[in-house]
């Protein structure tokens, strides 16, 4: 299996392009310099495009594409976003780039071309309460979430494939914790379930989704902060490929928590925490489940971790350089 890996980096406003090896070795391929302040990434669902946010102004969205042998990328152009957008996703046909602005609390929808090019003038601008950080379409792509950091809600809509198109769904949130502050959220592969990393209370949400009313109902709540930690800063959290292991970064402590996911009922086991990379904002695990990668915003480095199948456990297998404020992993199997 040949994996690429694409890190962004802010402060040096370059994407490092990585090989992943299928024994968890990675191996430098290219160095994308995109002159401004490069945070997060989205992949096409057919992975023949990147998507890249520049939160400099002016704010916009690099449009790339990937070479299906190397991994290499080659810009096709930036066009203009309209907000500083701290989270970028496409639906799931690729059809639509879906954007969300911490600073602006709004979320915007932009159409995609067929040659993988995002069309400047948005269809939706929306506003949020304030500090949404998070959107994402459900696997019918029939719904859409968008966690509001600042409102501890999550909104619920409806989202029509035909135009883009959001519109509220019934109730149109749900409300986490009173000061939780819901960061990402992500679908598990089982389709019932969803998690919700809680950046400012230092937990993890388990919620179950009826896919047939597009809506969440709200289940436990778990701690992803070690003991000690004086204030938590929950960041990224992604989920095997399989749904076995949820994983959860904390930036104050730099560890990574880990959790036993119980598909049926949607509990978590925890399974303790793994020190990482300093300030590690994000991480992303291969397609195939095998391995971990975190970056340290404060290190500009990434370390490359084993899961163990039968236990969840993170084994660190190698360190590598990136550029200056790594914040945000993609891994992408070439095929």
């Amino acid at each position: 299996m040949s994996m690429a890996v694409y890190v962004s980096n802010a402060d040096s406003a370059e994407i490092s392009v990585l090989g992943l090896d299928d024994d968890g070795a990675v191996r430098p391929v290219q160095t994308v310099t995109v002159g401004g302040a490069v945070m997060p990434l989205a992949v096409s669902p057919d992975r023949r495009h990147l998507y890249a946010s520049l939160r400099s102004a002016p704010y916009s969205v690099a449009c790339f594409e990937i070479d299906s042998g190397t991994g290499e990328l080659s810009e096709i152009v930036q066009v203009p976003l309209p907000d500083n957008m701290a989270y970028l996703a496409t639906d799931r046909t690729g059809r639509y780039l879906l954007a969300a602005s911490y600073t602006g609390g709004v979320v915007s929808v932009n159409a995609i071309g067929p040659e993988g090019i995002v069309e400047a003038e948005p269809l939706e601008v929306l506003a949020t309460p304030p500090h949404a950080h998070s959107i994402v379409t459900d696997p019918s792509n029939r719904y859409l979430f968008v966690a509001a950091l600042g409102g501890d809600v999550l909104l619920q809509y409806l989202f029509d494939q035909a135009t883009g198109l959001p519109t509220p769904n019934d109730p149109a949130f749900v409300s986490t914790g009173p000061g939780a502050g819901p960061r990402h959220l992500v679908f598990h592969p089982g389709g019932r379930l969803v998690y919700v990393a809680n950046e400012l209370d230092g937990t993890v949400s388990g919620y179950e989704f009826d896919s047939g009313t597009g809506r969440l109902a709200a289940l436990d709540t778990y701690s992803a902060v070690p003991e000690g930690c004086p204030k938590p800063w929950v960041a990224e959290l992604r989920l095997t490929p399989d749904g076995r292991y949820l994983y959860v970064s904390e930036r104050h402590s730099s560890t990574i928590a880990g959790f036993q996911v119980d598909g049926g009922t949607g509990a978590l086991t925890p399974l303790g925490h793994t020190a990482t990379q300093a300030c590690p904002r994000g991480f992303a695990i291969d397609p195939g489940g095998r391995y971990l990668l975190a970056v340290g915003q404060e290190s500009d480095a990434l370390t490359v971790y084993g899961i163990d199948a039968g236990t969840g456990a993170l084994t660190p297998l190698g360190e590598y350089p990136v550029g200056r404020n790594p914040n945000w992993v993609e891994i992408v199997d070439l095929g």
